[in-house]
């Protein structure tokens, strides 16, 4: 008997059906090339054909889907959307999975990627990383990132937003020194997936300790807040923290190679969010500004700032502004720095959007570079995958030559090792960070 394939568009190719095949994914030859090549993901525009399971009418949210081709060659298995566009991420090149299966897997891989962060938290400097790194780690739609003694949990997937999921997870990410495991939802993903609310209690909690979910955690030597109910993504951003120490650094050996080395050296951290740049830059220069539009991530600066006063040695103001505001103004005054820091937020969250950003963008490097003085460092940074290293590199020149200075690329960085990448899904390659230094 021939079952109708669900379909996935108006029109499908026509193909051969067996009743064992389902539930299953008809992809297109662009979609089945690329995961071939190693990428993960299928757009929904890519899936010709859905081939529900045996006696059912259609493929249920989350479910595990056998990816094949046209020809109905097996490429694996996926977790299965029925909202997002993004509908299909493969979890193994082996077809027909089973969900006993599938959690096996993904036991086996939490505990792989929580061994390949150990060495990162043994120095003492830094007590924080993250664990769990979705596709990066050949886990998609999960995440985990430790703070001290809390770990906070994101599942990003009708398929991996399931109990199942979660008690595996409580289980594997309560490590020695974790007080608490708790989940934290995207609201644009959970929207994205159609993902009901997650549960409002840890998922673990050390006996004998109360729900309190904020904690001081350790990144290079600095004491920073953290509080789960509150920030940005899962809290703080733990991929720049050797793009932190980086930038100190540079900042260091510009202010040493100056023949007034004890005069005053003025750093500005545009986009500060709640002062990782700053505060690294606080160790090394004299005066730093901090800028941000949010007033509640300038609190928790200010806060981490007091919690480290005794180790830095500069003057340290936050400034709440619109970053193209202020450094129009700035530059207006002839306002001049020694080392300028840019982070500003993705830009550009979908490819229609990037010219956009790269407009914004060269504004952004073209002040800074109107503002600096004569070998000083620029730190400027993306964070959407959107934009590619050349994208930002070209826009950078671009505003060099705009202004007439010349730029000498010091470092190309890209996200601390507990944010791996792929190099066959670049997307995992989203955070850019170049350090120049201007004559």
């Amino acid at each position: 008997m021939l079952r109708k394939p669900q379909r996935a568009q108006t029109a499908a190719l026509p193909y051969r059906e067996a009743d064992t095949i389902g539930p299953a994914a008809i992809l297109s030859r662009r979609a089945a090339d690329r995961l071939r090549a190693g990428h993960l993901w299928v757009y929904r525009t890519e899936v010709e054909g859905l081939i529900p399971a045996l006696g059912s009418e259609t493929i249920a949210a989350g479910s595990l889907v056998t990816l094949v081709d046209s020809r109905l060659i097996p490429l694996g298995t996926a977790l299965f959307s029925d909202s997002s566009e993004l509908t299909l991420r493969r979890i193994s090149a082996e077809p027909r999975l089973t969900r006993g299966e599938y959690l096996d897997d993904v036991r086996t891989r939490v505990r792989a990627a929580v061994a390949l962060r150990a060495p990162m938290l043994a120095t003492g400097e830094t007590d924080s990383a993250r664990l769990v790194f979705a596709e990066a780690d050949t886990l998609p739609g999960i995440i985990a990132d430790r703070y001290h003694d809390l770990v906070v949990v994101q599942l990003l997937t009708q398929g991996t937003a399931q109990a199942d999921v979660r008690e595996l997870l409580a289980q594997e990410l309560a490590l020695p020194g974790v007080r608490t495991v708790v989940e934290r939802p995207d609201p644009r993903i959970r929207e994205l997936e159609n993902l009901p609310a997650p549960p409002t209690a840890p998922l673990f909690q050390q006996t004998g300790t109360g729900p309190d979910l904020h904690t001081t955690f350790t990144l290079n030597g600095l004491h920073l807040d953290y509080d789960a109910n509150a920030g940005q993504k899962t809290g703080a951003f733990l991929d720049q923290r050797l793009n932190y120490a980086a930038a100190a650094r540079h900042a260091a050996a510009a202010r040493a190679a100056r023949t007034e080395a004890a005069g005053d050296f003025r750093a500005l951290d545009i986009c500060t969010y709640q002062g990782g740049f700053a505060l690294h830059l606080a160790r090394v220069c004299t005066h730093v500004t901090g800028v941000d539009a949010s007033r509640t991530a300038l609190e928790t600066a200010e806060a981490n700032l007091q919690r480290n006063q005794s180790e830095l040695s500069a003057e340290v103001a936050w400034v709440e502004a619109d970053a193209f505001e202020l450094l129009r103004s700035l530059d207006a005054d002839g306002t001049k720095f020694d080392c300028i820091v840019l982070d500003p937020p993705a830009f550009a969250k979908s490819r229609r959007a990037v010219e956009g950003a790269l407009r914004g963008y060269k504004e952004l490097n073209l002040r800074a570079l109107r503002m600096l003085n004569p070998g000083g460092i620029l730190v400027t940074c993306s964070c959407s995958h959107h934009i590619s290293l050349q994208d930002l590199t070209n826009t950078v020149a671009e505003a060099a030559s705009d202004t007439g200075r010349h730029l000498r690329l010091l470092e190309t960085r890209a996200a601390a090792p507990d944010h791996p990448e792929v190099l066959t899904l670049p997307e995992t390659r989203y955070l850019k960070c170049l350090i120049l230094q201007a004559d």
